[in-house]
């Protein structure tokens, strides 16, 4: 009965879902893999913009078929054609002493000036570094034409800019910003183009700090009109899965089937670090008639460079089975840049398929590729250049029947992470002795195996989402499942212990953050435990090696990819302790032993020690809602030091250590009777202990439940649900009474305190809700305003493997 029920579930998965264009997501993975190798569409239709990093950065992927000599186009769109006026991430002079005036124009003398290299801004990651309020730079350039196109300023700053083109200011920006390494285009206005030289042109720009980081990087580009000769083609069916998204797209008389795996398959580590993604295009008549059909695939090297402006190398080459085409930039600096928004610029791409396919692989400039598909003829091979495409031209041939076209693209970074002063190699190539090239022929090999694996998984997890929270809670965890995993890298230590190291996506570039691991953990949690350890073992070994002396547990290991030691600005302590505890007895009640609290019993007393002292009532300190900025008394950080006081207690029973557990369990139910008595108010528990005006969700309170430890009477659930009753908003239940924002892994934690299903949904629904409404189209957002659905910042994090908290509760306590 049981198999029959799957099989009716997978049918309606399957067929009935793909049928519908209706939008699933903010925005879709396509290769998802680590913080680098992350290819996202940003929309519902696959054609209709580029394909883009998480950070927004174009990463290229292009698919055309000719379909009886018309070309359409079903995968990505033409980049916006911005070519080098004036290059950025170049020679400049920059000053930090105020000039005198007339600085900014052509006839300046600034001989006293100090010549260097942009980015200008934060140390160890621009290439000059500069620290004080304000720095003026400026960059002479000559052209080799006046007959441009649209001129376009290319500027990335931080904080406040004045912008100048031969003397005439061509834009200001005052408290504002962009991210650095996030370039911004703003048009020049005519009478300034009309105003540029054959020789002798200035750009000058004076660049303020206000506040935290600092950075500047500028340049000219000009956008060029392209001549379109490819018809668009019309998608008609779209479906996200945990491992895979699908497209159906009509081509004239040829439906294009058009489906993207990652095989994150978390019970196979070798395929779970595998870098390789499979892009399957099937093409199949819809009008039972023959048709010719040529089918192109082309990916830029941009996705193995920082800046698309990096020069590449590129090569071709093949296995026994396959034919590759490989990029990277010529410089290769590897492990030599780090920070939140920027990209790889070490390493190489690969573009292989099927030696059998026949295809003819080439790489060119874009604009190239594009003519050699529109002529038939194939331009010389590009060994170096800026901007290349890698291209996979499959032959002509009649159709009257299904087509497969397959397409591997993968990445080798060499070295992935510096681990406190040894480079590691990634997981696939721990020892070495492997290759990229043998990863694509094992790919190709246990191609039908590996995605029937992968649509069995799929199935799997959405009918136990079902189950555990509802239709909409099944698409959350759909959307959480490939965008959380790819936010990590999976390493061997150099003693032999896995690390799966986070990087903290788009709110500071943290590499192993213990308050990104805590809402990360229950997804993993679900499917392999020894990943949880992995996300855990960085930080025991930071403080049992001694590099870490505080009697609580760091903040982070480094800004990735460098694992130096924290470089967080403030210590979190009640926070990561409180997380640290619960994550591993967490880990005790999923292995139901508790060996690995035993191996850092010594560390861990430490931390309990110190929640015991301190946890109870917190000094004025930050928690894991940093943003939301430092708060003493604060109720439900005190939530968390008790369960991981009880937690420890949890443990030492079942490592037989009687006296100390029930010693510790008695010090938390102690504190969990004070807790109740400084928190109340009235009908709810409050925000602060000292504020009874106030509340706030006490999601920390999870771990009481799904762990069993009793702490907390049932009542305190019970009365806190009954209030966020009132609070909750069309798009989810606020964090607290401060700000109409939330958490949307928060809100999933806090629903998992009932027991009711539909109460569950009440507070789970509407962020799926959000996710299909928010009008900013990046991959999910975890931190949103909950009165109109708009992205309050975060984007890509890890932590929606939290949302999988309902389906660890489902798996522990009522499967």
């Amino acid at each position: 009965m049981k198999k029959f029920n799957l099989t009716i579930v997978y049918i309606f998965f399957t067929f009935g879902f793909v049928n519908s264009q209706e939008r699933q997501a903010p925005a879709y993975p396509l290769i998802t893999h680590d913080p680098y190798f992350s290819i996202w569409s940003m929309g519902d239709e696959i054609n209709t913009s580029s394909t883009k990093h998480w950070t927004n950065r174009a990463h290229s992927l292009i698919g055309i078929i000719n379909v009886d000599g018309t070309n359409y186009r079903f995968l990505g769109k033409d980049a916006v054609n911005y070519f080098e006026v004036v290059p950025s991430s170049e020679e400049g002079k920059i000053t930090e002493q105020k000039p005198l005036s007339g600085w900014e124009t052509a006839q300046f003398n600034d001989s006293s000036w100090t010549t260097a290299d942009a980015p200008y801004g934060n140390e160890g990651v621009a290439t000059t570094t500069w620290k004080t309020e304000h720095l003026w730079w400026r960059k002479n350039f000559d052209l080799e034409t006046l007959n441009l196109e649209k001129l376009f300023l290319k500027i990335s700053h931080d904080d406040d800019v004045d912008v100048y083109l031969n003397g005439e200011k061509i834009y200001t920006c005052q408290e504002c910003w962009t991210n650095e390494n996030e370039f911004k285009y703003y048009e020049i206005s005519q009478p300034v183009q009309h105003s540029l030289k054959l020789k002798n042109n200035i750009l000058a720009v004076h660049v303020k700090n206000n506040r935290g980081g600092q950075w500047l990087d500028a340049g000219i580009v000009e956008k060029r009109k392209v001549k379109n000769e490819i018809v668009q083609a019309t998608q008609t069916a779209l479906n996200l899965t945990a491992t895979q998204t699908n497209y159906t797209l009509t081509c004239g008389g040829v439906d294009v089937h058009l489906t993207f795996t990652s095989p994150l398959l978390m019970d196979d580590l070798d395929l779970l670090s595998r870098p390789v993604s499979y892009v399957s295009i099937k093409t199949k008549p819809n009008d039972n008639k023959t048709h010719n059909v040529q089918v192109y695939f082309g990916a830029s090297s941009v996705i193995a460079s920082h800046d698309e402006n990096q020069l590449m190398t590129a090569e071709k080459s093949n296995t026994a089975s396959l034919g590759y085409l490989k990029a990277g930039t010529q410089e290769q600096p590897i492990l030599k840049r780090k920070g939140d928004l920027i990209g790889i610029d070490w390493g190489y791409m690969y573009v292989a398929t099927p030696k059998n396919a026949n295809a003819t692989q080439n790489v060119s400039s874009f604009e190239n590729a594009k003519k050699d598909l529109l002529t038939g003829k194939q331009s010389e091979f590009q060994n170096v250049g800026k901007k290349l495409m890698l291209n996979t031209l499959f032959p002509k041939e009649k159709i009257n029947s299904e087509k497969e076209y397959l397409v591997m693209v993968g990445y080798d970074d060499i070295y992935s992470i510096n681990y406190f002063g040894e480079q590691l190699r990634p997981w696939w190539n721990k020892d070495g002795k492997n290759s990229l090239p043998n990863e694509l022929d094992k790919a190709y090999t246990n191609y039908e195996e590996i995605i029937e694996k992968c649509t069995n998984f799929d199935t799997s997890l959405h009918k136990e989402g079902v189950v555990a929270g509802g239709e909409k809670y099944a698409k959350l965890l759909e959307i959480g499942y490939r965008q959380s995993i790819a936010a990590h890298k999976l390493l061997e230590s150099p003693s032999g212990e896995i690390l799966l190291l986070s990087k903290e996506n788009n709110s500071n570039g943290s590499i192993n953050t213990v308050d990104v691991t805590y809402p990360s953990a229950p997804l993993y949690l679900v499917y392999n435990p020894n990943l949880l350890k992995g996300m855990l073992n960085g930080i025991f070994y930071y403080s049992e090696s001694g590099k870490w002396k505080k009697p609580f547990p760091a903040h982070d290991i480094g800004t990735y990819p460098i694992a130096m030691g924290q470089t967080y600005g403030e210590d979190m302590p009640i926070e990561e302790a409180g997380n640290m505890l619960a994550l591993t007895a967490a880990i005790t009640k999923a292995e139901g032993n508790a060996s690995y609290a035993k191996k850092h019993w010594k560390t861990l007393t430490v931390w309990a020690n110190y929640l015991s002292e301190e946890g109870l009532d917190p000094a004025n300190q930050l928690c894991t809602d940093d943003f939301s900025g430092h708060l003493a008394r604060n109720a439900n950080l005190s939530v968390k030091a008790i369960v991981g006081v009880g937690g420890y207690g949890y443990m030492a029973k079942l490592l037989g250590e009687d006296n100390i557990a029930k010693d510790y369990t008695k010090k938390a139910k102690k504190m969990a009777k004070k807790w109740m008595n400084l928190a109340k108010a009235g009908d709810h528990y409050s925000l602060t202990f000292d504020d009874k005006n106030t509340w706030s969700q006490k999601y920390n309170l999870v771990w009481d439940k799904m762990v069993k430890l009793n702490l907390f009477p049932k009542k305190v659930y019970r009365k806190e649900l009954a209030f966020y009753k009132t609070k909750n908003n069309k798009y989810g239940l606020p964090l607290d009474n401060r700000s109409e924002y939330s958490k949307s892994d928060w809100i999933l934690w806090t629903a998992t305190l009932t027991d009711s299903k539909a109460d569950f949904q009440l507070f789970a629904d509407p962020i799926y809700s959000f996710a299909i409404d928010t009008k900013d189209r990046v991959p999910m957002s975890d931190w949103h305003w909950t009165s109109n659905g708009d992205q309050r910042g975060f984007k890509a994090r890890s932590v929606v493997g939290g949302y999988f908290i309902k389906l660890l509760d489902y798996k522990w306590n009522e499967h």
